[in-house]
């Protein structure tokens, strides 16, 4: 609670202040830059609302900045990783920033809808990030508007799609897609982000409607999940989170996000870089995702293999809730040559010692 107690109010989400009046309150805890509820239900029921069945939480950590101005397709394009020029309408690309040395400055998506194109951007990394892509606007015709008046709802589970049908709103086929309706009185918008277990929707409306779309999500057969089991979650896909898992000193490829490089879009800032690494070689360590056996670790713990030789170091872990039991996942930045021995590593947390596996391919959460 002390994390709490000496962060200023006005850093609570709209939804975090909504639950402010429910019958039990509920905990806040810091996350990628906002307070929000950290849990709303049983871990084990959160975890498999986001597993089995479809989960509503909160979003209002994600923040929008709309891209004008008549060089702003081009500009955009020489500032982020992946495709903006042949970007479709209504879809969405992920994208690094880097420096010029090809070290990553922080994560984003690009949305196009029409010719209007935005940048999503997590609260945490909005100041700095905005403040690195002004610095290089220079004869270019571009400006960069903070969009504020709406707020998101996170839809996540193989059920969204079922939930949307209930309350008469499209599913969308797939990932990085948009769409913009009329529901309720209300202008709501609707994008699929990025997900390997289950769908991840964004719900975006007015903040006055925030309250009103979370109790229809709640009508329509959500569970509320809070943002440890959203972390959780995150880290039994896989996905890593910036400042966490990728951080300044990383280069692109050594985070495994290929889906964010697109290698033929033309010069972007760092594009020497990731293409040197691509044409010559290789990097020498790969953020992998791993099952543990064993305790929960820290961040910063060390893989290690028998004998003590140092194989990596985890970045996140969580231990998901689940009916059979508890299990562990991590990401974990692991040197080249440990994965070539392709054995399990061994690492301590406290007093206890567990076993680390690389994961080949997304696990199997079997809530069954």
């Amino acid at each position: 609670m002390t994390e709490i107690a000496f962060a200023a109010p006005s850093q609570a989400t709209g939804l975090a202040v909504l639950l402010e009046s429910a019958a039990l309150p509920h905990e806040l805890a810091v996350y990628r830059g906002v307070l929000t509820p950290r849990e709303l239900d049983a871990p084990v029921a959160e975890t498999a609302a986001l597993s089995t069945a479809a989960a509503v939480h909160d979003l209002g950590w994600l923040r929008r900045v709309a891209v004008r101005g008549e060089d702003r397709f081009r500009w955009l394009s020489g500032m982020v990783t992946n495709m903006v020029v042949d970007l479709p309408e209504n879809a969405g690309a992920g994208n690094l920033v880097l420096n010029a040395q090809g070290r990553i400055q922080g994560d984003l998506t690009v949305w196009r809808e029409g010719d209007l194109l935005e940048l999503e951007i997590e609260a945490g990394q909005f100041d700095k990030l905005l403040a690195h892509l002004e610095r290089f606007i220079i004869m270019d015709d571009v400006e960069l508007v903070p969009l504020t008046g709406e707020a998101a709802l996170g839809l996540t589970g193989p059920a969204a799609d079922e939930v949307l049908a209930r309350l008469s709103l499209p599913a969308l086929s797939a990932p990085l897609t948009s769409a913009r309706v009329e529901w309720n009185g209300v202008d709501l918008r609707i994008a699929r982000g990025y997900g390997v277990l289950a769908a991840h929707y964004g719900l975006w409306v007015p903040e006055a409607q925030i309250g009103k779309l979370w109790k229809f999500l709640r009508t329509a057969g959500t569970t509320p999940v809070g943002s440890a089991s959203v972390d959780g979650f995150r880290i039994a896909e896989g996905i890593p989170a910036y400042g966490i898992d990728m951080l300044e000193r990383d280069l692109p490829q050594e985070t495994s996000q290929m889906r964010a490089l697109h290698f033929s879009k033309g010069c972007y800032l760092g594009q020497e870089i990731v293409e040197r690494i691509r044409s010559r070689g290789n990097v020498h360590r790969h953020l992998r995702q791993l099952e543990l056996f064993g305790p929960l670790p820290t961040a910063g713990t060390e893989l290690t293999f028998e004998g003590g030789a140092v194989a990596g170091q985890i970045t996140s872990a969580a231990e998901l809730a689940l009916p059979q039991g508890s299990r562990v996942f991590a990401l974990a930045m692991v040197r080249g040559e440990a994965e070539l021995r392709n054995q399990p590593f061994t690492y301590t947390a406290g007093t206890a010692a567990g076993t680390a596996h690389i994961l080949a391919s997304p696990p199997d959460l079997d809530l069954n």
